[in-house]
């Protein structure tokens, strides 16, 4: 009987982190329905980037109050949660606190009475995110793509770290024998006498916030895949395989650029048979209509968005009242995604065309054409996310696989074209102003 709590620490343990690893597995394999990147290049350079932005929080505290904020949410949640390792030891083996008995009782206060001054800025933390998203309500979290889901998403979170915060502080403040130390009750000790001295009902208390604490910290960990806070784990890859080319730099296809080279040589034979041997290729895909022609890189940006709206705040067209927000577009990238992997999974492994792509039922044209390529998303994105990426793949899909370009667009390839400018006037004519009287 002694040893029945143990089997059942263990039994949630791994029903916890095996339904977190297959959800993981799953992410990945929606990862890699997109286009492999080469992405090996620059390595010092990407390290750095991560160290920078997703370790370092760089790019957060360009909004200082946010930026702060999330830092002591961030530092705070993963240094508290160092304790886990020794909830799991205790659980598995029957052991309480068995830090005391490998750790120097003042090392070991110390260690708590840290993790308690930051459960307490977490939660000061989190109650000024919560009055910033529901009683001053920014401006950013009120579009019309955070209503629903997404807004309660946002507020889920921060009660998850409510409960989880003040779980630590009741399960210190009612074991007898840590308060009993004199060390690292820095904050538990003043919340201590709420709960009275009987030690039967201190025990008890004590081993239920212990329980629903290890427990609280699964189900967050498995809630991570159905939210934005997935980004808590994938900020870090996201970061590495961020673009270090330099902004607005647009990528060649490389069918395009041989036809250019092809066109440009006159010594070349464009109806040459392939070489003896040689199998000649199907014409790739131009631009991308949904998930799968993007590549690997964008669809981890999609699963990586924070919806923080730093991106559409900055908009010029969304500023302007244009319909794009690139917010949206991961959102919708993200949301299409998960639509085309939960059709793998009902069809045995495969996808089953179910009449929808991205470009059309999720993400309109004129909310393609409204973006200025400014490049104002990315720079802003706290995670290097690349929201232009995806709008100019799709962007070039309609050019150049449905000539559905805007008139003025059409007008100016056109003039390109024919006249070798932008403007409607012969080659010939281009120096007549300087005649002008």
């Amino acid at each position: 009987m002694q040893y029945i709590p143990n089997i059942l620490f263990l039994i949630i343990l791994v029903l916890g982190v095996g339904y977190f690893s297959l959800n993981i597995k799953k992410l990945i394999r929606n990862i890699k329905l997109g286009r492999a990147v080469d992405a090996s290049d620059h390595k010092s350079e990407r390290w750095r980037n991560m160290a920078r932005i997703a370790l370092g929080q760089s790019k957060m505290v360009k909004r200082p109050i946010a930026g702060f904020l999330h830092i002591v949410v961030y530092v705070g949640f993963i240094i508290i949660n160092i304790e886990v390792l020794e909830i799991i030891i205790d659980g598995l083996f029957g052991t309480h606190r068995i830090g005391l008995k490998v750790l120097p009782e003042s090392v070991y206060g110390f260690l708590i009475g840290a993790f308690e001054v930051l459960a307490v800025l977490v939660l000061v933390s989190v109650i000024v995110f919560w009055i910033r998203r529901n009683v001053i309500k920014l401006k950013r979290f009120l579009s019309s793509e955070m209503k629903g889901w997404p807004k309660s998403d946002g507020n889920i979170i921060l009660y998850f770290e409510v409960v989880l915060m003040c779980l630590f502080l009741v399960m210190n403040a009612t074991d007898t024998t840590f308060q009993n130390l004199g060390h690292g009750n820095v904050v538990s000790q003043f919340i201590a006498p709420w709960f009275g001295d009987n030690t039967d009902t201190l025990h008890i208390i004590e081993r239920t916030a212990w329980w629903l604490h290890i427990v609280g910290i699964l189900i967050f960990l498995n809630y991570l895949y159905f939210s934005k806070h997935l980004h808590i784990l994938l900020a870090f890859p996201n970061t590495y395989f961020g673009s270090v080319e330099p902004k607005g730099k647009f990528n060649n296809l490389e069918a395009v650029t041989n036809e250019v080279k092809l066109m440009m040589d006159p010594n070349a034979d464009p109806f040459a048979a392939a070489p003896e041997g040689a199998e000649e290729e199907e014409p790739a895909k131009f631009g991308a209509s949904d998930v799968m022609d993007l590549n690997q890189i964008q669809l981890l940006n999609a699963y990586t968005c924070t919806e923080c709206g730093r991106c559409t705040s900055a908009c010029p067209a969304n500023l302007t009242g244009k319909k794009l927000s690139p917010r949206k577009i991961m959102m919708d990238t993200r949301d299409r995604l998960e639509e085309v992997g939960k059709n793998i999974d009902a069809n045995g492994g495969e996808f089953k065309d179910d009449g929808k792509q991205l470009l059309g039922d999720y993400i309109t044209n004129e909310e393609l054409w409204a973006c200025t390529t400014c490049n104002a998303c990315v720079e802003e994105c706290p995670v290097s996310i690349n929201p232009l990426s995806i709008i100019l793949e799709m962007r070039r899909y309609l050019v150049m696989e449905q000539s559905a370009a805007p008139m003025e667009l059409n007008n100016m390839m056109t003039n390109i074209e024919n006249n070798g400018a932008p403007w409607p006037y012969n080659q010939m004519d281009r120096l007549n102003w300087a005649n002008e009287e």
